[in-house]
């Protein structure tokens, strides 16, 4: 297994970057300085491409090579092994390494095949709801149709690995050219509004604006921000107005280019890269970079030094991928009391079902238990993979006497490679550290005898024995 991922075969990767360039492989083979046998080999997977080969082959062609390196098809040989390990398929026994190989070969026919499983999920939905007379079937339909916006949106964060440099150019101008940092944040951005767009901004009761945080009204130019909004909250909501006011033609056009079919996904991703636009001011890229470096990834500290909240900061992480100045690939997970996931994103190879909650094992659970405190845990995956997460409370909103604020648990991690550059492993031995094993969830998650289960795995044939009970009530065959 070991040997496996030492190995980068790229063969059909490599093919599909050549046709695209319209060469064939011996003019490839003169760019690259090698011969045409080599590259037929490499096409072939019947050699690995070394190191230096990689390194000349993306100067040469001058594209990022870390498209190569089999992070960007993670998602997708998650999102294909989840489909074929559904019962209903009757597959067989289909392992990771199967799955990856399908997806080097031809992600293309992949994805294929994981977009005709989501639409028969869609249609075996709507027939229960029709045919079971306890559904609710405008409720399914419903949420059949809001599902479908939201997995959009992601799947185009996704493909642009939650980058977007024309955002952060604009806003890195922006906010050198206001003194963000230099100067009072919220004045910068109320004087900005009121002098370029003729735009006052005021704080609103809460009996005015019970179930609004802001509200931008055109008639009367002004922006209003409830009084529940922390500072932190008042700032971003005005550097999004200030996105959605100055570069809509830039957010207009990358969601025009994602291609969306309808309304819900546009107005979604249009609020999405005006968030994404809203962090970029308040935390520009370079400044932010060198100050995460500097405090090796202090969330709390740069929180302070930016003036934006634990949240704000930690997701602004995640978006640090431009290809000279890269910051730690970062995952990224909000969940609620309940364990419902409400937002997540992967920068690396970190994948998320896309039906379920995340795993009772992994400690962002245990953060409602110690509000406010940060918490550390080395996880790993049922393939082994190994990665470091800090978690923690967080509020929105303080609320009042009669309303409090929701509490949400959020957790940022990355592969245990890059524990060592962050201040929340200075007090573990990362050489000695056991790691937690944790699953996807439960529903996807092969791991026997765990008594945190709280569902049957998927695609297991499971086995009940009256004379015994185990630490789990479900047990099933591995094979």
């Amino acid at each position: 297994m070991a040997e496996r991922k030492e190995k980068l075969l790229i063969g059909p990767r490599l093919r599909r970057l050549r046709r695209t360039l319209g060469i064939t492989q011996a003019q490839m083979a003169e760019d690259l300085g090698v011969s045409a046998s080599y590259i037929n080999l490499i096409e072939g997977n019947q050699r690995p491409i070394s190191a230096n080969l990689l390194v000349t082959l993306a100067r040469v062609y001058d594209f990022d090579m870390s498209n190569f390196g089999g992070g960007s098809d993670a998602r997708l040989a998650s999102e294909l092994l989840e489909a074929v390990r559904d019962p209903t398929l009757e597959a067989g026994p289909i392992d990771k390494n199967d799955v990856e190989d399908v997806v080097n070969a031809n992600p293309g026919m992949a994805r294929a095949f994981v977009n005709l499983y989501d639409k028969y999920r869609e249609l075996a939905l709507r027939a229960y709801s029709e045919t079971n007379p306890l559904s609710d079937r405008e409720k399914v339909e419903v949420l059949e149709e809001s599902a479908r916006s939201v997995d959009s949106v992601r799947q185009f964060l996704h493909d642009n690995r939650n980058y977007f440099p024309e955002l952060d150019s604009a806003a890195e101008a922006l906010s050198a050219t206001l003194g963000v940092r230099h100067e009072v944040p919220h004045t910068a951005l109320t004087q900005r509004l009121q002098d370029h767009h003729g735009l006052r901004v005021r704080i609103v009761p809460v009996d005015v604006m019970a179930d609004t945080l802001r509200y931008f009204d055109r008639h009367k130019r002004g922006i209003d921000l409830s009084e529940l909004l922390p500072q932190s909250g008042r700032r971003f909501q005005m550097a999004f107005q200030l996105g959605m006011i100055e570069h809509r033609e830039t957010i207009d056009g990358l969601v025009k280019a994602a291609g969306f079919t309808d309304r819900e996904s546009v107005g979604l991703a249009r609020v999405s890269l005006a968030n994404y636009f809203a962090a970029a001011l308040l935390m520009p890229y370079h400044s932010f970079l060198k100050e995460a470096e500097k405090t090796k990834y202090d969330i709390q500290l740069l929180s302070h030094r930016f003036g934006t909240s634990f949240e704000q900061t930690a997701h602004r992480l995640t978006t640090l991928q431009k290809p000279d100045a890269r910051g730690i690939p970062f995952f990224f997970v909000r969940i609620d009391t309940a364990g419902n996931v409400s937002k997540r994103f992967s920068a690396g190879r970190f994948h998320f079902s896309k039906f379920g909650g995340a795993c009772p094992l992994w400690n962002i659970h245990e953060t409602f238990e110690t509000p406010g405190r940060v918490r550390s845990q080395i996880i790993q995956m049922p393939d082994d993979t190994t990665y470091f997460s800090i978690s923690r409370t967080i509020s929105r909103t303080d609320g009042f006497h009669e309303k409090h604020g929701p509490k949400l648990a959020i957790a940022l991690g990355c592969e245990f490679a890059y524990a060592k550059r962050l201040i929340y492993s200075k007090n573990i031995d990362l050489e000695t550290a056991e790691p937690t094993p944790i699953g996807v969830n439960c529903y996807l998650c092969e791991r026997q005898h765990c008594a945190s289960r709280a569902h049957a795995p998927l695609n297991k044939k499971l086995v009940f024995d009256e004379r015994a009970r185990g630490i789990s009530v479900y047990r099933f065959i591995d094979k």
